[in-house]
């Protein structure tokens, strides 16, 4: 496995854009390099040109309803808090002293004005200003500015359906506009309701020996795996017919690297699962004025059931039962996908619901995704098992040395010319388009984040 830190940093840029030149040319052919799963180097420049450039998820508002709610997350490797101040403003601050560099904060969540520093004691505001330090007048002559040596702030941090989204570069778009077209996808999901989506649960989080892109890439566009990876559910007779659910897959493109499966529900199991199936009564309940005739028209025939928003962020709805033989109500999961180091993520399982339903939906809807996606489930641990094989590929010295690439070359049948919605309808699932379009968004962000590491070098000279 190529050293990162073992060569000079020109050396490291060759070698990523000889890899970034084969992954283009392969994608161009349907191929792709094995080591863009697992590689020191590949790993490195996605924190830095990636999750340290873009917008990242970090989290949902109803975890942090009041104000002085906390919570730790992760942008890449840098764990951050992320706050509800005393005047009610999210912030996503670094969670490392000014002074020393110690973290500040050792809770996962709670509620609180200040957070002080346990080594010497240096105190913040709860929007990340610079509060105190002991002995003030004696070490530093009065107090110092608290802007100046308040906590890094993300300089950009938006919220949409109450999912929280945070830039560390102050060179972005403004997230709808960064979004595009996948705003009118996330508006028919997650926006059915005034009161919105709640988190019903602290979300699960695994350790998981695979590349973070295993996992978003297959839910930006592969139902082909189901047949296969997830037969046991079928042959279990927990989800008769799971192994015929591609066949019923189509795929929605909204570019840069977002996209969503839908599966044609009222056909694969009944026409009561229209709109995913939630009950009529509650149905009634949803507000579908401000969605469009093709957002409405998608919900009744064929919704929108997994995707993902690059980089980190991937959304799963879909009727199960809470326990065998029960019938199959719908659960809403969304992923985060945490980079912890080459060919190792942690994964986030977060369940929402909307907050309307009584909460004896709400307990069995969380029943229904833990035990099928859950840290146990029955489809989790097919899908984690199968991408911890893709990392070990990606570190292998013989498939290295062949050049060995990954097929990405099934027939494509084409968008769907009579499609009135936003981004691209296609009726078939097969064909790997939303896939290739996750890596070409990729190498995008790994070439423009390339170019402005190179001008911040050049500005800084």
């Amino acid at each position: 496995m190529f050293n990162y830190d073992s060569v000079q940093p020109g050396s490291r840029d060759d070698y990523l854009d000889d890899l970034c030149q084969r992954v283009e040319q392969g994608m161009d052919e349907g191929l792709l390099p094995v080591e863009v799963f697992r590689d020191d180097a590949v790993f490195r420049a996605e924190m830095e040109r990636i999750f340290a450039r873009t917008w990242v998820f970090v989290g949902h508002t109803s975890e942090i309803p009041n104000k002085g709610d906390y919570m730790l997350r992760r942008i890449g490797l840098d764990k951050v808090i992320v706050t509800r101040d005393d005047s009610d403003k999210i912030n996503v601050m670094l969670n490392h002293c000014r002074h020393r560099g110690t973290e500040v904060c050792h809770q996962d969540k709670g509620n609180a004005r200040q957070f002080k520093c346990p080594y010497h004691g240096w105190t913040y505001r709860n929007n990340g200003d610079w509060l105190a330090a002991p002995h003030m007048a004696d070490a530093y002559g009065g107090k110092l500015d608290a802007k100046e040596w308040g906590l890094l702030r993300a300089p950009n941090v938006d919220t949409i359906h109450g999912f929280i989204f945070a830039a560390l570069s102050e060179d972005v778009p403004p997230l709808r506009e960064h979004l595009g077209d996948t705003v009118w996808m996330m508006d028919a999901i997650f926006g059915l309701h005034p009161d919105g989506m709640k988190v019903l649960a602290e979300p699960e989080r695994f350790i998981v020996k695979a590349d973070w892109k295993s996992g978003a890439e297959n839910f930006s566009g592969d139902a082909y795996h189901v047949s296969t990876a997830h037969l046991s559910a079928a042959l279990a007779e927990f989800i008769p017919g799971v192994n015929q659910v591609s066949t019923h897959a189509s795929g929605y493109d909204f570019g840069n690297g977002n996209s969503f499966i839908g599966h044609a529900l009222p056909k694969l199991i009944a026409p009561m699962f229209a709109f995913w199936g939630y009950p009529e009564e509650y149905r009634k309940q949803f507000d579908l004025s401000k969605l469009d005739a093709a957002q409405i028209e998608m919900l009744e025939t064929v919704p929108p059931t997994i995707g993902t928003i690059f980089p980190n962020m991937s959304f799963l709805r879909f009727p199960q039962p809470a326990v065998p033989g029960e019938m199959p109500i719908p659960f809403t999961s969304i992923r985060m996908w945490h980079p912890v180091s080459p060919g190792v993520m942690e994964l986030w399982n977060y369940e929402l619901e909307y907050a309307f339903l009584p909460e004896e939906f709400h307990r069995k809807a969380y029943m229904a995704g833990q035990f099928g996606f859950g840290s146990g489930g029955i489809f989790e641990q097919d899908d984690t098992a199968v991408w911890e094989g893709i990392a070990k590929v990606g570190n292998s010295p013989w498939s290295r040395a062949k050049g060995m690439k990954l097929h990405y070359q099934q027939k494509r049948s084409g968008a769907d010319p009579e499609w009135k919605g936003k981004g691209e309808f296609h009726p078939s699932i097969y064909g790997e388009y939303c896939q290739e379009k996750f890596w070409r968004r990729w190498l995008k962000d790994m070439a423009e984040g390339k170019k402005a590491k190179q001008g911040a070098k050049g500005g800084a000279a």
